[in-house]
């Protein structure tokens, strides 16, 4: 009775078509906000076909938003320092999360300017305030913004962590109905691969609701370069090079003119001897 339970439930969660999951955990520095099981990263390469809906849910009015942007900009020269500082404080007084920054100094001696890279992680609710703040901080050179709304995706996962939990109890359900041995330990290696996968679409309904609650910025400034930065002294190799280059054009306009040159005096003294 037990195995004709157990081939039953196989068929139908093979059979149904509900789920097609691949989960990878990868670990980044920093990144707080997107853990996955087993303290890593739940991967995004999760495709949920619950009946065939789609991810718009039309028929939600709390919608479910995912905000991201890039911002670049230009400062002065020689001011970088400062201008890291007032990104910073920008950072603090709104509570958002600096994740990873990247200072690079770019060139040598008096042609040397310094560039940064940020990642922001920000309160959804002061994302506008904090953007609007950054774009102050010297020129903009470009800005990108980009809005997900995930309403049916959340929707789906939820509605999949209620399926799948009602497949765990029937398995538990089955587990204390058991009396042979094999069927307990294969009821129980279903039970603990039902229970990661219960967990793991958890975590991806956590993950859903952080990036919703806070906003991704990539932030990137660089100091503005010297007016006299692609000003050098050219190379004799080079001044040789473009000499050498130029008596050969000289010649082979020469030679390739003489011939021409010749032919016309020759035609004008025939002209000129059958004229008299």
């Amino acid at each position: 009775m037990i195995v004709l339970g157990l081939v039953l439930i196989v068929f139908l969660s093979n059979g149904s078509g509900i789920v097609s999951q691949s989960f990878d955990s990868v670990m980044t520095a920093g990144d707080s906000f997107d853990k996955g099981y087993g303290g890593g990263v739940a991967s995004e390469s999760m495709n949920y076909r619950s009946g065939g809906s789609d991810d718009f849910a039309p028929e939600t009015e709390e919608r479910k938003i995912t905000k991201s942007s890039s911002l670049s900009t230009e400062i002065e020269r020689g001011g970088f320092s400062e201008a890291e500082g007032q990104l910073k404080n920008i950072v603090r007084s709104s509570g958002a999360y600096l994740l990873n920054e990247r200072v690079n100094r770019n060139g040598e001696s008096w042609r040397a300017y310094y560039s940064g890279y940020y990642s922001l992680k920000i309160d959804t609710s002061k994302y506008d305030a904090v953007v609007a703040q950054l774009k102050e901080i010297g020129e903009v050179q470009s800005f990108s913004e980009n809005m997900v709304d995930v309403t049916g995706r959340y929707e789906d996962i939820e509605i999949e962590i209620g399926v799948e939990k009602a497949r765990l109890l029937r398995y538990l359900e089955m587990y204390d109905e058991a009396d042979e041995v094999s069927d307990k330990i294969n009821l129980n290696d279903r039970i603990f691969n039902q229970e990661r996968k219960i967990k793991y679409l958890e975590d991806s309904l956590r993950n859903i609701d952080n990036r919703v609650d806070y906003s991704s910025v990539s932030f990137s400034m660089s100091e503005e370069r010297s007016e006299w930065i692609g000003i050098v002294f050219v190379k004799l190799s080079d001044l040789v090079r473009s000499f050498v280059s130029s008596i050969n054009t000289l010649l082979s306009f020469i030679f390739g003119f003489a011939p021409w040159a010749i032919a016309f005096f020759i035609g004008r003294w025939i002209w000129k001897k059958f004229k008299k």
